[in-house]
């Protein structure tokens, strides 16, 4: 039997302009931190014997991670479309809706719709390819929502919809 996995499916392609600019800066701050590891690295193989080295094997290890993230985001940032405009029909939920739901013992929450690439649960922010996000798109307030987990259905209304960050 062989170690397959099929590939994940593609993340939507889209990102608010504040997501954008922090994926960007994020690449030029890996790039300084790689020259940093780049030098350490030449330091500890300097050293002599590296395969007893720890701090040789630390930041090969370090430097691995580095550029795996590098290749990432540059491959990422190109095909990424930036949404700053509000959508056509504001009463709908699309990206970067600030959606507030209430669930069947009365608890509210918000939650902000934004691409697979900033997502953030402790800010509330949630990915557009949640399963959460996927049964909001298009819904209007008081609609109802109907979100599949593995411990059953979870019931959601539509309280309030916005586009600019409640207070």
């Amino acid at each position: 039997m062989g170690r397959y996995r099929p590939p994940q499916p593609k993340s939507s392609p889209y990102i608010s302009r504040e997501g954008f600019l922090t994926l960007q800066e994020e690449l030029e701050a890996i790039w300084k931190r790689r020259a940093v590891v780049t030098r350490a690295l030449s330091a500890a193989a300097a050293e002599g014997d590296r395969s007893e080295n720890a701090e040789y094997i630390y930041r090969k290890k370090e430097l691995r991670e580095i550029d795996r993230r590098i290749r990432y985001l540059q491959k990422r940032l190109p095909v990424l479309k930036v949404v700053s405009e509000p959508p056509s029909d504001p009463a709908r939920v699309y990206f970067g809706a600030w959606v507030t739901l209430e669930n069947a013992a009365g608890e509210e929450s918000t939650w902000r719709i934004v691409g697979p690439d900033e997502f953030d649960p402790s800010r509330g922010w949630i990915s557009m390819d949640a399963p959460v996000s996927r049964a909001l798109m298009k819904k209007m307030v008081d609609d109802e929502i109907v979100v599949e987990t593995v411990q059953g259905n979870l019931r959601y209304f539509i309280i309030d919809i916005r586009y600019t960050r409640p207070d």
